[in-house]
Formats: structure tokens, sequence, C-alpha cells
């Protein structure tokens, strides 16, 4: 594991926050008991009014962590009791990883390495009894976009292509539901490329896909060298497990495609991403826990770790030097629930699965608590969006008639 030196001269993990794997094991480790509990409720929120409760996990999946030295977190959601309907609780889990070999490595290798790495996490999601499981964006190769070189086009893959085989084996396996975000290669229209996610059923059987809708220009990200927006809408795909989701990366940024997938009825949302912390760490907590409170479903939210070098240098246009890397992808990997709470998140730098019991009941408790969809007003925004759209759009500001006297 790579070191770097503190302030005082103490040798820690690269990645890490002073030597901890995240800010709340940071704040558990150095807070008395008493005021650790006071500052989680204030950070993480409350469950029905009580601290998420931890689940014990078998015993093969913790050797299973401790062999492969990957981080291990579990947690439960509750909702409240009701006469009419029993609980609906699904098992779900996230996986975040670093690279497996050096980005100069035979591509055949690198993606086999990756295959190899995660096969023992996806193993311990299954002894854990896991129902759903989702893997991190472009998990089958490093995040190259950042380079414009279009050599690592190679890793795209067909839906049906190797890496959903390898998942598909594990899926039927272990009867989960799992969600391969893959770099696309489309046979059927070109061979164009897409940033896809594919829905592999617990049968094995492939449910569907879901392509990006929203690719970003900001920074390294540099992806629309790539692939463009998605094509397929905001699907949501209903498994024996529950109605499901997926908000690609950037999509988070936009507050209407989450409201997309609410209204399609989606009870999970996943958010498979690639980002660094120089970017978007401050907002990492934030968005995807909000989205999970407007729209009254769970929200798994996975980020990649490590810092993947590229053999040779770029520049994004953004006036810093060139560079060989993105900067660090800081993990954190976690879920949020409608009733504003979330778990604890998975180390900033190291590998990770992390297993949440959800009653879905909550997401109808929360939306008949609060209201969001009957006082919505959609046709008030529908409006809106609407005339926004025409060439001869004006925007409704009533100015100070003061104001014009003034300058006159």
């Amino acid at each position: 594991m790579d070191k770097s030196i503190s302030d005082n001269g103490e040798a820690v993990a690269k990645g890490s926050i002073c030597g901890y794997d995240s800010l709340d094991q940071l704040l558990s480790t150095n807070l008395k008991p008493e005021l650790y509990q006071e500052v989680s409720r204030v950070l993480l929120g409350s469950n029905c009014g009580r601290p998420l409760e931890q689940i014990v996990l078998p015993d093969s999946a913790k050797a299973l962590s401790s062999k492969h030295g990957f981080d291990l977190q579990a947690v439960s959601f509750s909702a409240d009791k009701e006469q009419m309907r029993k609980p609906r609780v699904v098992r779900v889990g996230l996986i975040q990883n670093s690279i497996a070999l050096p980005t100069t490595a035979p591509f055949l290798d690198q993606t086999r390495g990756i295959h190899n790495k995660l096969k023992p996490i996806i193993e311990a999601a299954g002894v854990a009894g896991v129902n759903i499981l989702c893997l991190q964006e472009a998990w089958t190769m490093p995040f190259a976009f950042c380079t414009r070189e279009k050599k690592w086009c190679e890793f795209a893959e067909p839906v049906d292509g190797e890496s959903t085989k390898f998942l598909q084996e594990l899926a039927k396996k272990y009867n989960m539901v799992i969600v391969n975000p893959i770099l696309e290669r489309d046979m059927d229209h070109g061979e164009v490329l897409w940033n896809t996610a594919v829905i592999i059923g617990n049968n094995g059987n492939i449910i569907g896909k879901h392509r990006k809708n929203h690719i970003p220009r900001v920074g390294d990200f540099n992806e629309s060298t790539y692939y463009m927006e998605g094509d397929t809408g905001h699907p949501v795909f209903e498994t024996v497990f529950g109605k499901i989701a997926v908000n690609i990366c950037y999509g988070r940024h936009h507050p209407l495609n989450w409201l997309a997938f609410g209204l399609n009825g989606a009870e999970i949302v996943f958010n498979p991403s690639a980002t660094v912390g120089e970017l978007s760490e401050p907002m990492w907590p934030i968005e995807a826990r909000n989205a999970a409170i407007a729209n009254s479903y769970f929200v798994g939210s996975i980020n990649r770790v490590g810092t993947e070098v590229f053999p040779n240098a770029f520049t994004s246009g953004d006036g810093k030097p060139q560079h060989n890397d993105f900067g660090h992808f800081y993990g954190s990997s976690h879920f949020s629930a409608p009733d504003a709470s979330c778990t604890p998140s998975l180390s900033r730098y190291r590998d990770g699965l992390l297993v949440s019991d959800m009653d879905l009941n909550l997401c109808r408790q929360y939306k008949d608590k609060w209201g969001f969809r009957m006082t919505a007003r959609y046709e008030l925004y529908a409006d809106l969006l609407a005339n926004y759209l025409k060439p001869d759009f004006k925007p409704q500001v009533v100015s100070d008639p003061m104001l014009h006297k003034n300058s006159s």
C-alpha cells in the first residue's frame, strides 16, 4: 500500500484521512462514545428515530475480507411496522475498487486482473446473502477518458461480452441481481461506444441496459471524446427483489435526472461513479442524499479508489500543467435513505464492499409523510420547461422600475 508522510513525520496510507479509512472512522476513534453518537446523529441522521443498526455478516464473508484486504461494512435501514403490508427487506451491496495492474500492462491482462480481484469481493457479497449488487462505473478498465487517446477504446465490449458473461455465472450462483457498468461497443449500430450499465438478473439473464444520460465536459473529464449522451431515457428495471434504476456518474449533478427515475417508480437508484477529490468531494455526501430525500427512494453511491497513472502526459485546457493522472479517486461509497439517514462511507483508499438491508416500505411511508408528489406542481414546471425550449423564450424577471429611472 502506498504511503505518504504526515505533518508529524509519520507514514500514513496515501488517500487516507490523517491515516484513517474514512471521516466516520476518524470521528469514532477520537471522540468519546456519547459525543460520537451525537455527532453521528447530526452527520448521518436517524432511521425511524434510531441510529442505523450494524448487521452481523457470516464468518465466510469476513474471512474473504481479511484474506483479500478489502473494507467490509454492513448496516440496516428499517421502516415502521405496518398493519396492511409485510416488511419488504432486500439486501443490497456496493463494490468499490482500484485497478489491478499498471495502465501500461497489456489490456487483456488489466481486465482479467480486475476480474480476478473482484471475484472474491463478489463472492463475499454472495455468501453474505446480497440480493442486488452494483459495481462502479467502467469497472473493467482504468478510467482513461482523461487522456483523449483512442487506444483505450479497446476495453469496450458488447452488452453480452466477456465481463457480462463473467458476472452472469456469479449472479446465477448466488441468486443475485448484478448491475454491470461497462464501456459498451454497440455492435448493431456502427460499433459506436456508450457508457452503459447492463442489468443482469438473478437467473443469469440480461434484463436490460441503461446508457449514461449526461456527459461531463469539465476539467480532465474528457468523456465526449469517446461517447455521447445516452438514448435509453430513464428506465426502471423490475426485478424479483424490487424496482431499480441506474443514474451513472455525472447524472447525479442533474436533479431532473434523479426525478425522472423516481417518476418511473424506482425504489433503489444506483450511482456508479468515478470522481476525484479536488473536483467533487465536498458534493459527494450531499447530492445523492438529497436525491433520496426529494424522490423517496434509496440511493447507492459508488466511487472507485486509487490514483491511476497513465504513460503519456495530458492537459485539459484548464491552464494546469500537463500531468499523468486524474487525481485520487476517493472511494467513500455509501447508501442514502428517503428518511435522510445515510450510512458511514467505505474507505477513502481501500477496495470495499458495503452491505445494507433496506425495508422498501420506507419509500411509500416517506411519500405519505412529506407529500412531495402530491405538492410537486408538475404542470407549473412542465409549462416553464416547454417555454424554455422555444427560441423566443424570455425569462420571467420583474425589474424594479427605479433601476431604469436611476440609470437614465
